[in-house]
């Protein structure tokens, strides 16, 4: 009896390292309105497969505490598939990340990917190497997970996700030869391999700073001083400005804005009429997609 209370206690002592050590804790969603066949087991399989790939391997050298765990969404929407192993699809990821001294949750990445094709067989294992090419699917789920932690770290220390950008950079070069588009940089300007880029090209340490900044010493600090941290958050808008001036339409900036644009209006919609007019300005301007919604920032009145 002794002897097996010990076995199950060292059984739990490791589960609860193990789970101490993961950083995500994935959503996974697969859709397939478009598809007609009838036995869909295979999703149901691949969705299981995806979230225990995501969620029980570790990304960094880190141990996360179970409520340390970096939210995420994975929406795979199949959009064909030949009933065999071969599938294409896009998909939306994003992230969070708590507000410090509230249950605000706020969004870091934002992302469509509509080139997120691969191959799988039901009962597939997804085997991932960090040296080799393997296969689409894990190359993947590897390249977001290492973004999606790497942009996390950011918004916590200064150029704290290098390392996780690299891994994904990485992940970029081992996939040049792969049968399946977003790789490369000549596809077009926004894909997996600009989105790498971008984050390991100290020319855009600027946008990074920005969400360091916007993070830690603007929502961050609103639970203490709600004025101070709206205004550290107008600060950045000029410094997006010039950024912009000199990169303009790279693909960081665009990710920042479609991750952030409902919550920058209703932030800057509490702030003085002059500083909401300078917002509504200064964001018309870099976001356009998004230029409706900043409608709310000249018309709101106090």
């Amino acid at each position: 009896m002794f002897k097996r209370f010990v076995i199950t206690l060292i059984a739990v002592i490791n589960l609860s390292t193990a789970v101490q050590a993961q950083e995500l804790n994935a959503r996974v969603q697969i859709l397939s309105p478009q598809i007609q066949n009838t036995n869909k087991r295979v999703l149901d399989v691949l969705e299981t497969s995806i979230r225990d790939f995501l969620n029980t391997r570790r990304w960094s050298p880190d141990n996360f505490q179970v409520q340390e765990r970096i939210d995420c969404n994975f929406v795979i929407n199949i959009t064909e598939w030949d009933g065999g192993a071969n599938f294409r699809a896009d998909a939306q990821i994003q992230s969070t990340r708590p507000v410090y001294g509230t249950t605000f949750n706020s969004t870091v990445f934002n992302y469509s990917d509509k080139e997120f094709s691969f191959n799988y067989t039901e009962g597939q294992p997804l085997d991932f190497s960090d040296q080799n090419y393997i296969n689409n699917l894990s190359s993947l789920l590897a390249f977001y997970a290492n973004i999606i932690v790497g942009l996390d770290y950011d918004t916590f220390s200064r150029y704290g996700g290098s390392p996780l950008f690299a891994k994904a950079q990485t992940i970029v070069n081992n996939a040049q030869n792969a049968p399946f588009p977003g790789w490369k940089a000549f596809e077009n300007l926004r894909n997996r391999y600009w989105l790498a880029e971008n984050l390991t090209n100290k020319a855009y340490n600027p946008i990074r700073e920005v969400l360091y900044n916007y993070h830690r010493h603007g929502l961050d600090i609103m639970y203490d001083n709600q004025s101070k941290g709206r205004k550290e958050i107008m600060s950045l808008l000029p410094q997006l400005q010039k950024i912009d001036k000199q990169k303009q339409g790279s693909m960081l900036s665009q990710i920042f804005f479609t991750s952030k644009a409902d919550e920058l209006v209703n932030l800057l919609s509490q702030s003085d009429p002059r500083d909401r007019m300078n917002a509504y300005n200064i964001l018309t301007v870099l976001d356009p997609p998004n230029v409706t919604k900043y409608e709310v920032l000249k018309n709101t009145r106090r």
